[in-house]
């Protein structure tokens, strides 16, 4: 009897997927050895070419450490293929691919994932594979390179629908029961009193409403519809406006500071949740790292609604920052979810991606958000869970800040922008080359478990969405730098992965990660972000001292927050809420020790708690301290 090693037994397993994709009946029995490994021969033995063996053998070194279909971890920014900008006057400092104002609802037992000038949407099983359906919803005499943009989606009945954002009168809503055939029809072929950033809500009466509005000067609105006819009942309620004198959140600017605009109010979203209604929104703006969704409470679906006090989902720290202008969902196991924008606003301020975070209700009926380690590897659903749990896989970011080596530079786009865990700055190759390479240094062999390969766009050309992009690359590991295995072979992909996330099925010992390009899709070879994740063997970072919250007496929204370095550690989580058991918002903070907080309601007491991380774990957090 032969026994296998788990290498083997992935190997064979992708082998018969081959063969049986290609159309043979040529299977590996589990005594098949593809290496010179002493294992016996067993192959039902149909004449194939050698060389098509080899290049088989060669394909499936992919598999024995990496299975895209196996994977049960995911990584934001979420990897779906986005389409470049559609318009060309945002393309001004160079073209680059965009999307925000997601929505993602479940049909049928699959999710349906819809965002802003996509020309299409996705389905997923899982959330995790997606898959696109190219799909026009404008009519002949819109901007042909616009879009549904920050579109409302919701299911009635058995029918999944969709409406874009317009206050046009002659702008449909659509309706599916087989949205992955791409087969749709107008229910309504003008809805008359249209609306910007809407949201259709059912509530458990039966009862249909929408929600609208974007603006820096006037409110969020409501409004029931006739389920039927989808005309209004009633007219418009004002229910919603921003108080940034009081939620120190609310301020326009990278820097909280209402530097020269009013904040924005948009982005509406409907949760109802043990008989109440929690109207999310977006602000202040798009483009900051303080772009998030809040929350107002009602008993009533059309109001009056009460802040809370801090942002539902907050991540102005770590690689990639923001959290505003999303949905909240449940997936199959009711579980919520909240999907929401990212920013980057390099190339334009509307330069986006997408995150996925866990939420929920505690037993208060609070509603929250967990972005904590928020752009590192996180579970996938796979079960009825406690999203106050969190879902951090606890691998760690193993190069933050490391040496990096590459084949060339383009300009000032220097090396380390790859790992500064920053995603707005990036390392391009002079070239976009195959061979051309970026290899990170860990510092010490460490437990390699993912890899994040987040793709720049640098002098790309292409303008909105096209098919047969792809890329192709192939990633190698060593634990000396000069003797290199093949980790994964993705040079025959035929995919758009720029922010792909390769959980490895076989973790492996490393000190060195090298990425080869292949193929991009377009433009120059240019890295954002080469992040490794895994375990580091050495000590964890003590616990953060003399932490102290200095709040200001001429404005309690603000606050700067001071605590003493701990030696070995790469950042801190700063943990901080209106209760000492409702620590609900978390600030990744990298390289400093300070932060100057300006997020705070200014009538709250607040409560704070932080914790020291490195690539080998995370400390114990301080005792939580108050702030009045």
């Amino acid at each position: 009897m032969v026994v296998l090693n788990q290498k083997k037994i992935v190997f064979i397993h992708r082998y018969n997927q081959w063969i049986r994709t290609i159309g043979s009946a040529h299977i590996v029995t589990t005594d098949f050895n593809p290496w010179p490994f002493d294992a016996n021969v067993g192959i039902y033995k149909y004449q194939i070419m050698r060389t098509i063996k080899l290049i088989l053998i060669s394909y499936f070194c992919i598999s024995i450490y990496y299975n895209s279909s196996a994977q049960k971890t995911y990584c934001n920014p979420l990897n779906i293929d986005y389409g470049y900008t559609p318009i060309p006057n945002f393309s001004e400092w160079g073209r680059h691919r965009a999307t925000a104002d997601p929505v993602i609802t479940m049909y049928k037992g699959d999710y349906y994932l819809f965002s802003t000038n996509q020309w299409g949407y996705w389905w997923s099983p899982d959330l995790s594979t997606w898959n696109f359906v190219s799909r026009s919803f404008l009519k002949p005499w819109h901007k042909v390179y616009d879009d549904l943009c920050a579109p409302a989606v919701w299911v009635q009945g058995d029918t999944l629908l969709v409406f874009g954002s317009t206050y046009s009168t002659n702008f449909p809503i659509w309706m599916s029961t087989n949205p992955k055939a791409n087969e749709w029809k107008e229910v309504v072929d003008s809805f008359a009193i249209g609306g910007w950033d809407p949201d259709f809500f059912t509530d458990t009466d039966g009862k249909l409403y929408m929600y609208n509005g974007s603006s820096n000067a006037y409110p969020l609105y409501g409004i029931e519809i006739n389920r039927k006819t989808f005309a209004p009942i009633g007219t418009r309620k004002e229910l919603l406006l921003l108080n940034d004198e009081r939620f120190g959140w609310q301020r326009f600017g990278e820097y909280s500071d209402n530097t020269f605009l009013n904040p924005f109010l948009e982005g509406a979203w409907m949760t109802k949740h043990n008989g109440k209604y929690y109207l999310q929104y977006g602000a202040p703006g798009t483009e900051f790292s303080g772009y998030a969704d809040g929350v107002a409470v009602s008993d009533q679906p059309l109001g009056y609604f009460a802040h809370q006090s801090m942002p539902l989902s907050y991540k102005p720290g770590g690689f990639a920052r923001g959290a505003g202008h999303g949905a909240t969902f449940t997936d199959k196991w009711d579980n919520y979810w909240h999907v929401s924008t990212l920013a980057i606003s390099v190339k334009n301020n509307f330069e986006r991606r997408l995150g996925l975070w866990p939420a929920g209700f505690d037993k208060e009926d609070v509603m929250y958000c967990n972005t904590a380690f928020g752009d590192y590897p996180h579970t996938l659903p796979n079960g009825k869970a406690d999203h106050l749990e969190s879902r951090f896989t606890g691998w760690m970011l193993l190069n933050y800040n490391k040496p990096v080596t590459v084949s060339s530079i383009l300009g000032s786009y220097q090396a380390n922008n790859a790992v500064d865990e920053s995603i707005k700055t990036y390392w391009c190759a002079r070239t976009p080359n195959s061979g051309e390479w970026i290899a990170s240094d860990l510092g010490e062999v460490s437990t390699v478990k993912a890899i994040q390969i987040n793709y720049a766009d640098q002098d790309a050309t292409i303008l909105g969405k096209q098919p047969g992009l792809y890329h192709q690359y192939k990633l190698f590991y060593s634990t000396d730098g000069l003797k290199w295995k093949l980790l994964i072979d993705k040079s025959l992909n035929k995919t758009d992965v720029p922010h792909d996330y390769l959980e490895l099925s076989i973790p492996v010992e490393a000190r060195y990660v090298k990425l080869e390009n292949t193929h991009v899709p377009s433009g120059k070879f240019a890295i954002s972000g080469l992040r490794v994740f895994g375990t580091g063997h050495g000590e964890k970072p003590e616990t953060v001292t003399d932490f102290v919250v200095l709040r200001t007496h001429s404005d309690k929204r603000s606050a700067w927050l001071k605590w003493r370095p701990v030696d070995n550690a790469t950042g801190y989580n700063i943990y901080m809420g209106i209760a000492p058991n409702k620590l609900y918002n978390c600030i990744m903070v990298y390289g400093s020790n300070e932060y100057w907080l300006k997020a705070m309601d200014r009538e709250m007491p607040y409560y704070f708690t932080i914790e020291a991380f490195n690539e080998n774990g995370v400390s114990a957090k301080t005792q939580i301290i108050k702030s009045e």
